[in-house]
């Protein structure tokens, strides 16, 4: 048997080049995790070698969820935190499939939630300088200067708040109404922060290196970061007026 305290939780559209490797890269820490791939209709092929795996090695620790199409990253992760919950699992992860989050950070993340106490765990790369490998000089400034700029306007004393490397405790996916979630892209991230700051939950940066992906295609265009700007002073604006749940556990 195979249990796990643990569910990492990875979004998928056309990631046939990497989705087999990052799985077994994940089953291969000493840690166990499980996985729960969530496909947007990938016209690749994705899903076909997800379920591959599921029914020759690894059926009792993968997972997968299929769409009908491109619904949006943060649609995608409220699902699998709806799943996540309902299958009782008490740390729930959010990762990229490309490599850009290294697996072996994860016991990391985990230990700041499981160890240490804390309710958020970010893998961040502007904690401690800025921690990127292979991204070009205008994508680099543009996501430090995202970061600055949600600082700036929501006042919340985080580095990296449009990091997508994250672990969760269950209790953190449970106080927050993940129904009231308004953004799909890039500004989900930053939502989701936010919320978990306002609540009052104890958040921990750690520390890791992002590398932009070798193999695949990005998903990254303007328009998302121009979700992430307007966002953000909605986002500010509607605190003043929000009536935040409490932590009750």
């Amino acid at each position: 048997m195979y249990e796990s305290d643990s569910l990492i939780i990875i979004p998928t559209y056309n990631e046939k080049e990497n989705i087999e490797k990052i799985i077994r890269a994940i089953f291969a820490l000493e840690k166990c995790f499980h996985i729960l791939v969530i496909d947007d209709g990938s016209p690749d092929g994705t899903a076909a070698i997800v379920k591959r795996l599921i029914n020759e090695e690894f059926g009792e620790r993968l997972f997968i969820e299929e769409r009908s199409g491109k619904l949006g990253l943060g649609t995608a992760y409220i699902m699998g935190f709806k799943w996540a919950l309902a299958h009782d699992y008490e740390y729930i992860f959010e990762m990229d499939a490309d490599f850009s989050h290294d697996p072996n950070d994860l016991p990391r993340l985990y230990e700041a939630c499981h160890d240490k106490g804390y309710d958020l765990a970010i893998g961040s790369r502007y904690v401690s300088g800025v921690n990127v490998v292979n991204w070009p000089i205008g994508r680099v400034l543009m996501s430090y200067f995202a970061s600055k700029y949600v600082r700036i306007i929501t006042g919340c004393n985080i580095h990296d708040t449009t990091a997508g490397f994250k672990c969760y405790r269950r209790r953190v996916l449970k106080t927050i109404e993940l129904d009231k979630i308004r953004f799909k892209g890039y500004a989900f991230q930053i939502e989701m922060k936010y919320t978990a700051y306002k609540i009052g939950f104890r958040i921990k940066e750690v520390p890791v290196i992002f590398v932009n992906r070798r193999e695949g295609v990005s998903k990254m265009n303007t328009g998302i970061f121009g979700e992430a700007f307007f966002g953000v002073i909605k986002l500010r604006i509607d605190s003043f007026s929000r009536h935040y749940p409490k932590i009750t556990e």
